[in-house]
């Protein structure tokens, strides 16, 4: 079967972009055949600017304070997608909701990453939420954009645990390096052609199958098997 081509994507940001520079490293080692086609910002100063500069990939800013509706701003966004020719938008700290115009755009091709495992604690500081609410496991979740917040079919997820001592900042660390791992990799699933929603089900050709006795539990009883590291 011919190999496909790198799929084209449209970064969207407001930050830092930890998880751009993700998606940079690993096209970078060739875990992802990704081409990032722009970056684009709503806030002129987010640091994740100057990252794709370094690594000389367009980036533009488009404040959405200069639009006088969501609508209007998302119609100049998906103009400039369209502009550099963007197959999948990626949402990497991007905090504005999207409207029905942007979803239109890009039907089904929008993702998103949130730091908890969905259904579980949308909306912001989900961190905290799980801490507050004394969840033995939380995480970060890839997923398709809708119309609701963080509502949308499941593509990955990654399982971090809470640990005893841990506050705000030590458990989105954890986190944070595991949304590291999954957004490429769903991103690359995309690119392969193997993802398909079906309702909110997002079925995976070839879905690489797992142990169904490698059940997590935390705190671990003294009577549970120990967990192998992978090598």
């Amino acid at each position: 079967m011919a190999q496909r081509a790198p799929v084209k994507l449209g970064v969207l940001i407001s930050g830092t972009g930890s998880n751009l520079q993700a998606i940079i490293d690993a096209a970078g080692r060739g875990e992802l055949r990704a081409e990032i086609r722009v970056v684009i910002s709503n806030r002129a100063g987010a640091q994740g600017l100057e990252r794709a500069r370094r690594h000389a990939i367009p980036a533009r800013v488009i404040e959405h304070r200069r639009f006088p509706s969501r609508e209007d701003f998302d119609r100049a966004l998906a103009e400039a997608l369209a502009e550099h020719r963007v197959e999948l938008v990626v949402c990497a700290g991007f905090m504005r909701l999207l409207s029905p115009v942007m979803l239109a755009a890009f039907p089904d091709r929008i993702m998103n990453i949130h730091p908890a495992l969905l259904p579980a604690f949308p909306g912001v500081h989900a961190q905290q939420a799980a801490l507050e609410h004394g969840v033995r496991f939380t995480g970060c979740t890839v997923f398709f954009v809708r119309e609701g917040v963080d509502d949308g079919p499941i593509i990955v997820q990654a399982v971090v645990p809470v640990l005893p001592g841990d506050d705000e900042e030590r458990l989105s660390e954890r986190i944070r390096a595991q949304e590291h791992r999954i957004y490429p990799w769903a991103i690359q699933l995309f690119g392969e052609g193997r993802l398909a929603i079906e309702g909110r089900t997002v079925r995976i050709a070839d879905f690489p199958l797992g142990d169904e006795s490698l059940a997590l539990v935390n705190p671990r009883s003294p009577h549970s098997p120990r967990l192998s590291r992978p090598h």
